[in-house]
């Protein structure tokens, strides 16, 4: 099942895609047992919450339909806990870097101020000039995790999305931490789906490209992680709890800017725009801009 959120007033709401369209998931549903329209509540309460949806959506006659092309995104998980990333997780794009292979996962952290949707215009700081993209297989807790095994990770995830983990490189390389150029308003684009987990399979066995203004830039597949996903769930899972909503983004692949020669690194600039798409999860695109008078598509309604 494919979960997404979208702007509905001043807030957000909960819809379903389906092979016929996407459904919004509303006061309706209470006549059909399923009074829950946040999307946090459904990835809390796991597998029950998705079985009642799923029986919700087969059983509406007088479905509400929504204009997909209308539709203002949010971030497919709206409230995560956490949102851990994992560097140079792809072989290929450690050697692109000329980075050493790691020998175990380098974790690093956004925050909820780098959430965005699908759609969104993002902003880009006025304290950087090589604003980079990263497409990344997002992965989404659904149960609480302490000291998992390898075995038994991926049984406590919700879902799937694709991510762009946008890095601010000169920011980001600044120092010898990376959060500042990874934590910029806007850096983490999720969706516009969370996948449910029972529709994914082996989330290492996945194509994941990046187009920029039309042209592909990475064109991969998750099976080139150093650490796959079961690995990277149980090696935090030993160092802090995952809680229900988390979200993971597992690493990028090479062809970002910054593995190119010096001579060819164009970043990403006001009028561009990128799209991540994962086979079976979508593609999410955004657009970016270098204006801090913008005023969101929502404000303006």
């Amino acid at each position: 099942m494919r979960l997404f959120t979208f702007w509905d007033g001043d807030k957000y709401a909960l819809g379903v895609k389906t092979k016929q369209g996407s459904l919004h998931v509303d006061s309706t549903g209470e006549s059909h047992g399923f009074d829950s329209t946040d999307i946090m509540a459904i990835i809390k309460e796991g597998e029950e919450a998705v079985i009642r949806l799923r029986q919700w959506v087969e059983s509406l006659d007088n479905a509400r339909w929504l204009d997909e092309s209308a539709l203002e995104y949010g971030p497919c998980v709206t409230e995560p806990g956490k949102i851990i990333g994992v560097g140079l997780n792809y072989r290929k794009h450690a050697e692109e870097t000329n980075a050493a292979i790691p020998t175990s996962p380098i974790l690093f952290s956004k925050f909820s101020n780098t959430l965005s949707g699908h759609g969104e215009r993002i902003i880009i700081p006025l304290e950087t000039e090589k604003l980079d993209y990263e497409a990344e297989l997002a992965i989404v807790i659904g149960k609480r995790a302490k000291d998992v095994s390898k075995e038994e990770a991926l049984g406590y995830v919700f879902g799937y999305c694709p991510a762009n983990d946008l890095s601010a490189r000169d920011l980001q390389l600044k120092t010898s931490q990376w959060l500042l150029g990874k934590s910029c308003d806007g850096f983490c684009p999720l969706g516009p789906y969370v996948t449910t987990a029972d529709e994914v399979g082996d989330p290492n066995q996945l194509a994941i490209t990046s187009i920029v203004n039309g042209e592909v830039r990475q064109n991969s597949h998750t099976s080139d992680m150093i650490f796959h996903c079961n690995e990277i769930i149980s090696y935090i899972s030993h160092h802090m709890t995952l809680e229900p909503g988390d979200v993971i983004l597992t690493g990028t692949p090479e062809g970002v800017v910054l593995g190119f020669p010096p001579e060819r690194q164009i970043y990403l600039k006001e009028g561009d725009s990128v799209t991540v798409e994962i086979e079976n999860l979508g593609a999410i695109t955004n657009s970016f801009i270098k204006d801090n008078s913008f005023v969101s598509m929502k404000s303006q309604t």
